[in-house]
């Protein structure tokens, strides 16, 4: 025990005068749709980055030189353009002597009825469960084998504000972040994980955040701390905001004719979590409930799926309510609550008006895995599936808010776990699949004309 002991203490004075966890080039590929994409690159070195990339059958190969920004750590975004739809390409990134490449697959044409496969989760790295030196973050090797279009990372990309070490885990991540270089280190220790790179380079990644890419439970609002880790969170990931809104995360893609995906940020401008539920109350704010309400009615995608990083039925938090729901432990309406179900039923009532059909909302955040049917009307229904943690402390199911009539079809807790959806023309299979890769469950969902 004590040369184990005297093992690790040696490795962490020689990652600490190395300059912390310092890896080579990493990348992730991700904001893929039938004709761009955006190459995410973290370098060795301050020199630019040069990205070459090809049909993968064959083709003209094209190039860029990306610049890294020292201020967002040594980190740049590459946009390639000009792509064709349905079509592999393969890139390749090289800085000096390193280099690294990957793949990924462009969506299909809009009018397209091409099966889509895709996979979501989120939670990873929090205390107790960041990487371990034998084998960091396993559930990243079942994850290949599942081969799909894209991953939907839903929130908690980072634990910025667990402190997460000792002798089993690699060093890196002892300590909680409050400025943007703590921030971004945060983001850099996950994110160089060898398992987490061989996924990211090869699987299109679209990202958003929850709380502990800030703080538990944060309201942007009323939070000092959320400028700082939203701007560490956009130099860590291929998204590439408006630059009217450099700050705005929240966004919808298309892939064919069958699937179109609205992509919440249920964050930075929400109410203070303490504030009485009630009209004035507001996860979304104003333009952006009125962008998702406009966006899915109006949506000919034959599944509409929400990315909402906090659940519409869970009830969270501890002395106010952090997720939607009003709800109690018993899964009952509390008078003078503090959730945002009245926002959440106003925008259901208004998707429910506007005829909205097949579909579903996908959250994460409760380190534990659902299937849920919500009818909360008799002539109208919807889904919300729920999964996660891929690498967090373990959570179990609870009662659902009983509000939207639910009816909880699978639930899973106490395993780490990510969730598969495959779509076609007459219907959306999601499948459960633990860190072993084992399926857990099961479930089909006809598509309604």
């Amino acid at each position: 025990m004590r040369l184990r002991a005297l093992a690790a203490a040696v490795f962490v004075v020689w990652v600490a005068a190395a300059g912390g966890d310092e890896p080579g080039l990493l990348l992730t590929v991700g904001e893929v749709s039938d004709r761009a994409a955006v190459v995410w690159i973290r370098g060795g070195s301050r020199s630019p980055v040069s990205i070459t990339y090809a049909r993968a059958g064959g083709g003209e190969e094209r190039q860029a030189q990306v610049p890294l920004s020292l201020a967002a750590d040594r980190t740049g975004k590459a946009a390639l353009s000009g792509l064709l739809p349905g079509t592999k390409y393969r890139y390749k990134a090289t800085q000096g002597g390193a280099s690294a490449e990957g793949e990924f697959v462009t969506a299909p044409a809009p009018d397209s009825e091409t099966p889509v496969r895709f996979a979501w989760s989120g939670d990873l790295g929090s205390r107790g469960y960041c990487r371990r030196l034998t084998d960091g973050y396993p559930i990243f090797h079942a994850m290949a084998r599942v081969p799909v279009d894209f991953f939907l990372f839903v929130g908690d990309t980072i634990y910025g504000d667990h402190v997460c070490d000792g002798p089993e885990f690699v060093p890196g991540s002892g300590f909680v972040a409050k400025t943007l270089p703590q921030y971004h280190a945060k983001h850099r220790y996950n994110r160089a994980d060898a398992a987490v790179q061989d996924y990211f380079r090869q699987t299109p990644v679209f990202a958003i955040w929850d709380d502990h890419e800030v703080v538990n439970d944060f309201s942007g609002s009323v939070e000092p701390r959320m400028p700082t880790g939203r701007q560490a969170f956009i130099d860590y990931f291929p998204i590439a905001p408006p630059r009217e809104e450099p700050g705005r995360l929240y966004r919808r893609f298309r892939w064919g004719r069958l699937l179109e995906v609205f992509i919440l940020d249920t964050r930075q401008y929400r109410s203070a979590n303490s504030d009485p539920d009630g009209p004035g109350k507001t996860m979304l704010g104003r333009a952006q409930r009125r962008w998702l309400v406009e966006g899915v009615s109006g949506s000919s995608a034959v599944w509409k799926v929400v990315v909402t990083s906090v659940s519409l039925s869970v009830p969270t938090g501890r002395k106010v309510r952090d997720s939607w729901s009003n709800a109690n432990i018993l899964g009952f309406p509390e008078e003078a609550g503090t959730g945002f179900a009245t926002e959440r039923d106003a925008i259901l009532r208004d998707l429910r008006l506007g005829g909205v059909k097949n579909l579903v909302f996908l959250a994460a955040d409760l380190h534990h895995a659902e299937l849920i049917r919500h009818h909360p009307t008799t002539e109208w229904s919807f889904h919300e599936f729920i999964a996660g943690p891929l690498s967090a402390s373990m959570g179990r199911p609870r009662p659902l808010d009983d509000t939207l009539n639910p009816r909880s079809l699978w639930a899973l807790g106490g395993a780490l776990n990510f969730g598969e959806i495959a779509v076609d023309a007459a219907s959306l299979t999601v499948r459960i699949i633990d860190a072993d890769g084992h399926v857990r469950h099961t479930h089909t969902v006809g598509a309604s004309p």
